[in-house]
């Protein structure tokens, strides 16, 4: 006679526990246990709690393979689904073995574990470990496959209702409850002060300091004060929601015909813009990607969205400065080139229109496509091409939580036909074709932060705290990464030997890049090298990048002045015609304005069960090397943590969306 302890963990989200029968079958290479019913005196899968059980067999099993579990009902009481985190069995012989499944299991259904050590697809050699790595695979791409919703776009997961995805891809309770309930708040609140849905125009940019009583920040009330300056609007292309799109500029584009005349006021005594192009300080936003776009109709007549340049300089006091804005791609007389010296309400409506496409571009490029939608892809290929018991599902499968989740949201909240974006001056079908653009033009490198910044010739401007912030994260993941990648494929042969991997790999070229070999993007990997940069990639991607242009939307973006996707006047032809009257017949109407500031409260909000960067609740390494390596990240995001701090309570204004103790370890949100 053999006897087995086996100690069952229930997860401890709302709901995880059941009070069903739980049966298990231990399966060894030399033989398995008779079917088990885990019975204790009591409740035993309690939320939360771990309980031991014993199972007897006649002999030792050898070496233990897999445990099949299996939920039925009691009593015929109605089904209360079962969240199980892990079991971990101990053999006769005193071996501990690990079985991860942090999964919600139904009755009736029968749910096949394997032992928790990592293995490469060549690694496996008993049969029944090579069939049930097969059979996963199997019913992992029949339930995750991929759908084509719109050509020349990402493809994406095949659902299209949130009661479509498995139980553990779902948010939970607790995550749906917070958001129910702040968007409760947020239409009570709205709808109290008669605001939602209202047509008036705004008679004063006063009252709209007064949309929201319960949601204020310390950088939402400061932008609201500071919003015309010209510092802090070369600022925000720095260190606000889109630090994506700033380049040096060393000669100016042909079609942007500014003089030294025109800035001659604007520089340093002495000083020409030739000069200061040599010098590097002269930086430039260009909206090409912008120009053609189609716009919605709004009360029978089509919307405007400019596509412009503007010229910025770096002056002595390390000050980021617009010398000059130009809100259509070809000069012309009807499109002049706007300067600081013109009528102040000019100026302003010139930066107005310019940061309006910048939102645009901002939230359908560099939020949606570039994080939500490339996770997506990412999230999707793992589901697919790894089994569980893979050493780069366990690793970047924390990183895919609540994505598909999110997204589904996306695709309806947002770009559906009632979504808040479809109210914007693109519209639905201007928002895709910008993504479509972007997309065409997308390349491995710029997802790459260090080789994003060094093509931008970022590296040494001045008071860049999201270039900062993000490459000192870069190489945190990348080291922690270079570990674990090491751990597990010890030379280059290990790569290219490793099928599962060099499946993924293709299936992300496939559908997220559309087999764009241009791109640059890699097809397959060779090297470990290739893997440790892609994977750290990924990981950033899917963290620190959707951190820095999520996270300040209410800060920046809840002030609607200071960034609108809704524009319902033509952008100025001349100068010298407008006053605040003409900036606030520009603004959106006040039902619009509230619906897009709620939509950046939503966006922006801390909401319950969330996992930071570098945290791990979910145990899936058990070898020690492992859990040492993510106990040496989580330290290196400690000091960070503090570093960030320490320089943010020296500044003005702090840049505080990059603080490892604010970003989520997945896009949630």
């Amino acid at each position: 006679m053999a006897e087995y302890t086996l100690k069952v963990t229930t997860g401890d989200m709302k709901h995880a526990g059941t009070i069903d029968h739980v049966y298990v079958i231990l399966i060894g290479a030399e033989g398995q246990s008779e079917r088990t019913n885990l019975d204790n005196f009591g409740i035993d899968f309690k939320t939360g709690k771990t309980r031991t059980f014993t199972i007897k067999t006649s002999s030792s099993l050898g070496k233990l393979l897999l445990l099949k579990v299996q939920k039925d009902p009691r009593l015929g009481l109605r089904e209360d689904q079962w969240f199980c985190s892990k079991m971990v069995a101990t053999t006769p012989e005193g071996e501990d073995v690990d079985f991860p499944c942090y999964r919600w299991i139904t009755r009736g259904e029968h749910v096949e574990l394997r032992g928790g050590k990592a293995t490469k697809v060549f690694e496996d050699e008993h049969h029944l470990l090579i069939e049930h790595r097969r059979d996963e695979l199997n019913l992992r791409k029949s339930l995750y496959q991929w759908e084509i919703t719109e050509d020349r776009l990402l493809h994406n997961s095949h659902f299209k209702n949130i009661s479509e995805l498995p139980g553990e891809i779902r948010f939970s309770v607790s995550k749906s409850e917070h958001m129910s309930s702040t968007n409760r708040m947020i239409d009570a609140e709205l709808g109290l002060k008669g605001l939602s849905g209202s047509s008036k125009q705004w008679k004063d940019m006063e009252y709209m300091k007064k949309i929201f009583w319960f949601k204020k920040t310390t950088m939402s009330e400061y932008v609201s004060e500071h919003w015309k300056e010209d510092d802090f609007f070369g600022f925000q292309f720095l260190n606000a929601t889109n630090p994506n799109v700033i380049r040096r500029c060393s000669k100016l584009p042909p079609n942007f015909p500014v003089t030294e005349e025109m800035v001659a006021p604007f520089l340093e005594a002495g000083s020409t813009l030739k000069a200061e192009l040599e010098k590097g300080h002269i930086f430039l936003v260009d909206q090409k990607i912008m120009d053609g776009i189609p716009t919605r109709e709004k009360d029978g007549s089509s919307l405007h969205t400019s596509a412009g340049l503007c010229l910025f300089y770096m002056n002595s006091e390390k000050k980021l400065m617009p010398l000059a804005i130009q809100l259509q791609q070809q000069p012309s007389e009807q499109n002049p080139i706007f300067l600081p010296s013109d009528l102040p309400t000019d100026w302003l409506l010139a930066k107005l229109f310019f940061k309006s496409a910048d939102v645009l571009e901002h939230q359908t490029v560099h939020h949606l496509m570039n994080t939500h939608y490339l996770a997506e892809v990412f999230a999707v290929a793992t589901l697919r091409c790894f089994p569980a018991v893979h050493p780069l599902y366990k690793l970047l499968i924390p990183h895919f939580r609540y994505t598909l989740h999110i997204n589904i949201l996306v695709r309806t909240s947002l770009l559906g036909p009632d979504g808040v974006l479809s109210e914007s001056s693109l519209g639905v079908v201007g928002l895709k074709e910008l993504m479509k653009r972007a997309l065409s033009e997308l390349t491995y490198s710029s997802l790459c932060l260090p080789e994003n910044i060094t093509a931008r010739g970022l590296e040494s401007i001045p008071n860049f705290y999201y270039r900062d912030d993000a490459l000192k994260l870069w190489n945190c993941i990348k080291d922690f990464v270079r570990g674990m990648v090491q751990y597990f494929y010890p030379s280059d042969s290990d790569v290219s030997r490793d099928t599962e991997l060099q499946e993924w790999i293709h299936e992300i070229f496939t559908h997220g890049f559309l087999e764009n070999k241009l791109s640059g993007f890699p097809t397959c990997f060779n090297t470990v090298n290739e893997v440790v940069k892609f994977l750290t990639m990924v990981i950033f991607t899917v963290t620190v990048q959707h951190a820095a242009v999520n996270n300040g939307q209410f800060d920046y973006n809840s002030w609607i002045p200071n960034g609108s996707p809704l524009l319902c006047k033509p952008p100025p032809t001349m100068k010298g015609q407008s006053s605040m009257n003409t900036v606030l017949e520009v603004l959106p109407n006040v039902g619009d304005t509230v619906k897009f500031a709620a939509l950046s409260w939503t966006l922006s909000n801390k909401y319950s069960d969330n996992v930071r960067l570098g945290e791990y609740p979910e145990e899936r390494f058990y070898e020690p090397a492992t859990k040492l390596m993510i106990k040496d990240f989580q330290a290196e995001l400690s000091y960070l943590t503090e570093e960030i701090k320490a320089r943010n309570s020296q500044l003005k204004v702090p840049y505080t969306y990059l603080n490892p103790a604010e970003i989520e370890n997945s896009v949630t949100i």
